[in-house]
Formats: structure tokens, C-alpha cells, sequence
């Protein structure tokens, strides 16, 4: 891409967070690839219709290793001990890896943390009853699912706060953020090796002692891999959820009849979780993508080495793939690309729909005069371009406060 084609790019900026999917439908509707630029600059091609997102998921000649990036590529901040993880990488040790940490989130194995879900989701609310109300994203959806994958990795309690922090920073997309940025990469940097030694030290019944069993007995993995795998699975395990919670919630709270519906049969969980998925998409953006070769996708010629980024908020919202492509549907079914598509799809993926059902249904059950606090006042969106999240949700509990 040259200096010249940029002058014609579209920004990916404040503008484009805030009406994430007004300005997906617009570029979608003008074309299949568009030129932009990232928050840090970079120039990249937007990849916006389903049928091209979903083939691109799965095409090799897209790889996910900065190395194959065109030179002059300054879009990842983190250094090698936190960039070789799965996000990063390619086949062959993709699979290599993938099967390491797969074992932590089989059908079986997710299906046993319901249970300590549910313990976790009910304490939070404990915390709000009696209350008039709450914003819902700091009392709720933000820290049930960061309990939630620090009790897998074995983190204690204490430190959730800190990493909490840090990962919002990272996925920001402000421009400004350069310093802050440095401090957080430093600050997970730091704690994930001093965690790992306290693992290796004194291991637990977790999957971080696992993994550094693996790394210190199999020789499965590398460590830089080992700390990666550790970051990843914190950063990726909490922002997921945290967007599909916080903003399926506000998709709800704006459809009271819908409300009403699940609280009177929970069984419609699944299916409208599933919805949300396609709907809300918590993550907007697919891990970003770099041409081995020259890749035409939607007609358009990419250069080697050049950045791809496509979007799954606006193949998701795709009319040429889902009727009424813009309404929540819950009956709709399976098809989104939320969780991605192929041997990339998210290993995460039940544990986050499980997350949603629960965090769903005990507030709902436990709050029935939940309402926003002001219906008029518009949303407030984190500033991100690669997660899709609220800053906020504040509402009010009603004449029953779940006391």
C-alpha cells in the first residue's frame, strides 16, 4: 500500500468504534476490501462481507506471524516472551500448541466449572443487593470473568485488580496511549514469569501448573511459549466475555418483552446467547493477518506482507448471509463467525458461552425491575478497534433489589 492510496483511507478511529456496525454497513455495502488505517498508523486492508471473512479465516496464504509483516510493521507492542501464543502463530506449532491448552476447555471440563460459575456470579450479586443501583460493567460484568479465568489459571484473588488494568490498556486503541502502553507490557510482563515461578515452586491443581509441567518435564514448550500461553489466555479469557456480557446485557435491557421472556423460561438461553454472539460481537476485529504472497481476496489484489484485518462485526451483521441481518433473533441458530472459523476458532468458545448464560440468568432471576438508569442516554464504548465493550452500564434494581 502506498503513501498515495492512504490519502483515500478510512481511519479507524473514534468514530468507527462508535458506530461500529453504521460504519461497517457502509463500507460493506461499498465494497468487500477496503484500504485503512489502524489507531497506531498502520495501513492495512479491511476485509467486511461474510463469505470473504469466512474464507479468509481459513486461508493459508494469511499469516498470523508478524515475521511474514511487510518491513517498516510497528503494530505489536509486546516483546517475544508474550507474542508467541496461539493468536500469533502458524501450522505446524499452532497445532502443537493448541493441543497443549485444549485439554483445559473440552466439553467436560468446562462443563465442571458451572458450578463455581454460578458461586461466583451469585457473590457479585450479593455485593448489589439492597442497593438502588449499580453500574453493571465494574460490579459485574468485568470481574466475573476474570474470577473466572484466574481460578482456572490458579491467580490469586489479590492480584486480579492489577491485570485487570493492564489488559484494558492493551487492547485500548487511543492514540495517545504510548506510555501507558509500555508501563501495562512491562507490568504482564513481570507478573506472568513471577507467576510462573510460584508455580514451578509450589504447583497447584490448575492449568498454569499444567502448562509449566509440560514446559519442565515434556519439554512441550518453549518458555517463551509457556508465558505467552499465560498471558493470552488471561487477556483473551476476560475481554471476550466481559464484551459479550456487559453488552449483551444492554442489547436486553433495551428489549424488556425479551426479558420477560427468558427470566419466565431460562431453556431460551443457549439460542439467544448464541444471537448475542452474532449481534453484540465481542471481539471485532479476527486476529490481524499478514499476505505470504500476492492474495486477491473480494477482486482486490494484497501485496506480501501487507496487513489484513477482517471484520467479524460486519460479517456478522452480513444481510447477504442473515435475514433481518440488523434485529436480535434468537431463534436465529449457529453461523456466526464471532469465535472465528476453522483451526483458529476459538478454544475458549464454550467456556464464554457458558460465562453468558450464567452471568444472564442469575441477574435476571435475581433483579426482575432491572432497567437502564437513563434509556435515553447513549452508550459509551471502550476505545478499542480489536474488542467491542462497554465503559459502562449503569441501570436500576427497581422496588426489588435483590435483597
Amino acid at each position: 500500500m502506498t503513501t498515495e492510496d492512504l490519502t483515500t483511507a478510512t481511519a479507524l478511529d473514534k468514530s468507527y468504534v462508535d458506530d461500529l456496525f453504521g460504519v461497517s454497513a457502509q463500507l460493506r455495502e461499498a465494497g468487500p476490501v477496503h484500504r485503512v488505517v489502524t489507531p497506531e498508523g498502520e495501513p492495512a486492508w479491511l476485509v467486511t462481507r461474510y463469505a470473504d471473512v469466512r474464507a479468509a479465516l481459513t486461508d493459508p496464504a494469511l499469516s498470523l506471524d508478524n515475521a511474514n509483516a511487510r518491513a517498516g510493521y510497528r503494530g505489536s507492542a509486546l516483546p517475544p516472551a508474550l507474542a508467541r501464543h496461539l493468536l500469533n502463530t502458524d501450522p505446524p506449532d499452532h497445532a502443537r500448541l493448541r493441543r497443549l491448552v485444549g485439554q483445559a476447555f473440552t466439553a467436560r471440563r468446562v462443563d465442571g466449572l458451572a458450578a463455581g460459575i454460578r458461586t461466583a456470579a451469585d457473590a457479585l450479586l450479593d455485593g448489589l443487593a439492597g442497593q438502588p443501583g449499580a453500574d453493571l460493567v465494574s460490579t459485574y460484568a468485568a470481574p466475573l470473568p476474570m474470577t473466572v479465568i484466574c481460578d482456572l489459571l490458579g491467580v490469586p484473588t489479590a492480584d486480579q485488580g492489577r491485570f485487570r488494568e493492564w489488559t484494558h490498556i492493551l487492547v485500548d486503541s487511543a492514540p495517545d496511549r504510548g506510555r501507558r502502553l509500555r508501563a501495562a507490557v512491562a507490568g504482564i510482563d513481570g507478573y506472568t514469569r513471577d507467576l510462573i515461578r510460584r508455580k514451578r515452586a509450589d504447583p497447584g491443581d490448575d492449568l498454569l501448573s499444567a502448562l509449566v509441567e509440560a514446559r519442565d518435564v515434556g519439554d512441550r514448550l518453549s518458555e517463551d511459549e509457556l508465558t505467552s500461553f499465560t498471558f493470552v489466555l488471561f487477556a483473551a479469557g476476560y475481554e471476550t466475555s466481559m464484551g459479550l456480557i456487559s453488552v449483551g446485557l444492554l442489547e436486553l435491557l433495551r428489549r424488556p418483552a425479551l426479558c420477560a421472556a427468558v427470566r419466565a423460561d431460562p431453556a431460551r438461553l443457549p439460542g439467544l446467547v448464541e444471537e448475542l454472539l452474532r449481534f453484540c460481537v465481542p471481539a471485532a476485529l479476527a486476529t490481524r493477518r499478514f499476505a505470504l504472497g500476492p492474495v486477491e481476496i473480494g477482486g482486490v489484489r494484497i501485496p506480501p506482507g501487507d496487513l489484513v484485518l477482517l471484520s467479524l462485526a460486519s460479517a456478522n451483521r452480513d444481510p447477504e448471509q442473515f435475514d433481518h441481518a440488523d434485529e436480535l433473533r434468537p431463534s436465529r441458530g449457529p453461523g456466526h463467525l464471532a469465535f472465528g472459523h476453522g483451526i483458529h476458532h476459538c478454544l475458549g468458545a464454550p467456556l464464554a458461552r457458558l460465562e453468558a448464560r450464567i452471568a444472564l440468568d442469575r441477574l435476571l432471576a435475581r433483579f426482575p425491575g432491572l432497567a437502564p438508569a437513563d434509556p435515553a442516554a447513549p452508550p459509551r464504548w471502550r476505545p478499542s478497534t480489536r474488542t467491542h465493550g462497554l465503559l459502562e452500564l449503569p441501570v436500576t434494581f427497581g422496588k426489588d433489589s435483590g435483597s
